[in-house]
């Protein structure tokens, strides 16, 4: 369980500023959370195997040697309205 003072505490250093109810509603809540993780600390994983999440995937992205793509873009360059040096000129987004 975690106290009142606890709450005003942690309140303290998010600075966020809570209400006496807040207060005890959070330090319930938080405490029903607490007691849940003590609860599966409980629970027997002895026969249970680690899970490994994507560590054998090498490379899932596709090879950029594709030319395809630069083709394209340097099209679009090309039939750009509004060019400066090299770079392509837009409307300003803020005014």
């Amino acid at each position: 369980m975690i106290s009142k003072s606890e709450v005003k505490h942690l309140a303290e250093l998010s600075r966020i500023e809570l209400t006496d109810e807040e207060e005890e509603r959070l330090a319930h809540d938080l405490g029903k959370i607490l007691d849940h993780f003590a609860e599966l600390k409980e629970v027997d994983t002895e026969k249970v195997s680690p899970l490994t999440g994507g560590a054998l995937i090498m490379n899932a992205l596709r090879d950029d040697s594709d030319s395809r793509g630069r083709i394209e873009n340097d099209m679009a360059v090309e039939e750009f309205p509004d060019k400066a040096g090299g770079l392509l000129k837009v409307p300003p987004v803020f005014s």
